[in-house]
């Protein structure tokens, strides 16, 4: 292993120590779980990494629009595919959306309609 892909890992498992420290606290999950770093195209590193029977392989199912779905490949489409355990797919959460919508209106200048959250908030307590 050369010098760089040394420093490259070191690096790279730090910065997933640091995230995965963030998303779980310093308990951690309920669940036993390793943080790994490899190299390599995305689908074809998680599937060799989980090759077990007994492994759980957790991707996102982000949304992909027209163009990305021309341009690139799924690496959850790899995943499912050719994984040899289990595959769990998260969809996007649905307020995903909702968050770019104002992110975007935000982004270009435009007055946000509070009233049109206001009654969707009012409808979503009434469902």
């Amino acid at each position: 292993m050369s010098l760089l892909t040394g420093e490259w890992q070191r690096l790279a498992r730090e910065r997933l120590v640091g995230i995965l420290g963030d998303a779980f606290g310093e308990g951690g999950p309920d669940v036993w779980m390793y943080a790994l770093v490899a190299q390599g195209s995305p689908g074809r590193a998680l599937v060799e990494l989980a090759d077990r029977a007994d492994d759980v392989l957790v991707v996102g199912a982000g949304r992909r629009g027209l163009w990305r779905r021309a341009c690139g490949r799924s690496v959850t489409r790899y995943c499912l595919t050719h994984a040899t355990c289990p595959v769990l797919a998260v969809p996007p959460s649905p307020l995903e959306s909702e968050l770019a919508t104002v992110h975007r209106r935000n982004a270009w200048g435009l007055r946000l309609d509070t009233g049109d959250l206001g009654r969707e908030a009012v409808r979503r307590e009434g469902a």
